[in-house]
């Protein structure tokens, strides 16, 4: 389909396999805009202050954003840390626990606490203790140690031990989370059906240039080369259910992103859950106009697939083509993303990513 000649569409919900819903007054913020961006399941992430390590916490948490919008599905991770035990994983499974979140030590937002450079050794009972209760292990796969090239990326050194982790432990689900690179897409294509990856909206659209030019679009990883957003763009159409939405959007208030100190690092994330489906549309339709898609790559099926059905598959969901569930609905409308959100008192406020972009209107159909 030209999808800039389209004026409606029709679709099942997404499911987001990747979402920051923070805590305290961000969540509040936050988890409201999750059905505006045409989202009913999210997987949410443990990286919170202190991170969630316990299915207690976990459990805790899910509780408090199901009181802010009952609507939404969460499934919930805990946080690879060393007082994650295989009987904890068994706890896991059995209170339905959905994944556990490896962050490798600091390489991104609250990940000080993540595993070491040999994480296959320290963390292998507990993979073998994931593969027995058919838990899911996602993977924020930059490499936290030293780069031996500044010809590779923190993602790219990071892929050999995706292939070591599978060799090892053939039957542990793994999820390459926000891939970035064509690279991580040829590794995932080369795991077997167990490993697959996410890809975000705004790595669609951005560029390493962006990045590192306005502090709204930096975010870990980095976006990378035209052709690798290109190679997303492709993976995203081609129909492989190994690759599937999640957004990683990641919320921090406005002023830490473009008002710090001196010397003060920018926080990493890109913030898009309001316009989370909007937004892949989006790119995918400035992906056809450079060339880089055929009009007949885009089509309703290879749509719902990325953003609804393989997704759900791999986590063992129901599928969303059941008669009688909501549907949301995408019209042409004249709508543009706004600058930020706000809270009601105007005390938070959180900026957006694409804004002033024109983009579909979003209702539910119930």
């Amino acid at each position: 389909m030209r999808l800039k000649d389209v004026q409606r569409l029709e679709l099942p919900p997404s499911a987001d396999m990747h979402v920051h819903l923070r805590q305290d007054q961000v969540m509040e913020l936050v988890v409201p805009q999750i059905l505006n961006g045409g989202v009913d399941t999210v997987f949410v992430m443990p990286n919170l202050q202190p991170p969630i390590t316990s299915v207690a916490k976990a459990l805790e948490y899910q509780s408090c954003l199901r009181s802010i919008e009952p609507k939404v599905h969460y499934l919930m991770s805990l946080y690879l840390h060393p007082s994650i035990t295989p009987e904890v994983i068994a706890e896991a499974a059995a209170a339905g626990i959905a994944g556990i979140k490896m962050y490798p030590q600091g390489v991104t937002t609250n990940s000080e606490l993540g595993v070491p450079a040999d994480f296959l050794n320290v963390y292998s009972p507990i993979f073998a203790a994931m593969e027995q209760y058919d838990l899911v292990l996602n993977l924020h796969g930059e490499w936290p140690g030293r780069l031996l090239s500044d010809d590779i990326s923190l993602e790219e050194a990071f892929l050999p031990e995706l292939k070591k982790l599978h060799k090892n432990f053939p039957r542990l689900r793994c999820v390459l989370e926000h891939c970035s690179t064509a690279a991580a897409l040829d590794t995932v294509r080369a795991c077997g059906p167990l490993v697959a990856g996410t890809i975000t909206a705004h790595h669609l659209y951005l560029t390493s240039d962006d990045s590192y030019r306005d502090p709204l679009a930096f975010c870990k990883p980095i976006p990378k080369k035209p052709s690798d957003r290109d190679a997303l763009v492709k993976a995203v159409c081609s129909g492989d259910p190994k690759f599937f939405f999640g957004s990683d959007s990641a919320p921090h208030p406005l002023g830490s992103k473009i008002k710090t100190q001196s010397g003060q690092a920018v926080p990493a994330g890109v913030f898009t859950q309001p316009f989370a489906t909007q937004l892949v549309i989006l790119a995918l339709e400035e992906a056809v106009e450079r060339g880089v898609l055929k009009v007949d790559e885009v089509t309703q099926d290879r749509l719902e697939q990325f953003l609804s059905r393989s997704g759900r598959r791999f986590y063992k969901l129901p599928d969303p083509a059941t008669k009688g569930q909501p549907k949301i609905v995408l019209e042409r409308k004249g709508e543009t993303i706004p600058t930020s959100i706000k809270s009601a008192d105007d005390a938070l406020e959180i900026g957006l990513s694409k804004s002033m972009a024109p983009v579909f209107s979003l209702s539910w159909l119930t």
